[in-house]
């Protein structure tokens, strides 16, 4: 794999409504493995990450993490995906969104936020194509023809 750069390209973001809430799309095509924006933010310790509240928190390594809370972090609103096309990268003690496709205008920008995030608050609202599966082309057919079909009578149990 070519080797990342970790500046930003200037690439046309905008916060929008999505699926989920307020979501961060792009207005022009990003190439890629192209860096597309720094998660930025409050670094705290870890006692303040224990006691906050945030949803916007970034672990770096085991003894930092960014508060991405302020308004001013874009990034925020980069929402979860189980098929994402965005990455997170950590380079020198900060993290930075790189595109793992090419993002064509319009898309909304996602990544992947973890196994155990996605265990703790996601597992069972996730709204991406993988986890619902009604929201993918033909993949509930058999399950809709099958419900059609009139039901089978069940054997009783006789009792012994």
């Amino acid at each position: 794999m070519a080797r990342l750069s970790y500046k930003p390209g200037d690439f046309d973001l905008v916060v929008r409504r999505s699926k989920t809430g307020l979501g961060l799309f792009t207005e022009s095509e990003i190439p890629k493995g192209a860096c597309i924006i720094e998660y930025t933010g409050v670094e705290i310790t870890p006692e303040q990450e224990e006691k906050t509240n945030s949803k916007y928190l970034f672990e770096i390594h085991s003894r930092k993490t960014i508060d991405g809370s302020p308004r001013w972090n874009t990034a925020r609103y980069i929402n979860h995906s189980c098929r994402p096309n965005c990455e997170p990268n950590i380079h020198k003690g900060r993290a930075f969104i790189h595109a793992k496709r090419r993002i064509k205008p319009g898309e909304e920008l996602n990544y992947d936020y973890g196994e155990n995030y996605f265990k703790e608050y996601l597992k069972d609202i996730c709204a991406c194509a993988k986890c619902r599966p009604e929201n993918g082309p033909r993949k509930n057919a058999a399950k809709k023809v099958a419900a059609k079909r009139p039901a089978k009578k069940k054997a009783k149990r006789k009792a012994a």
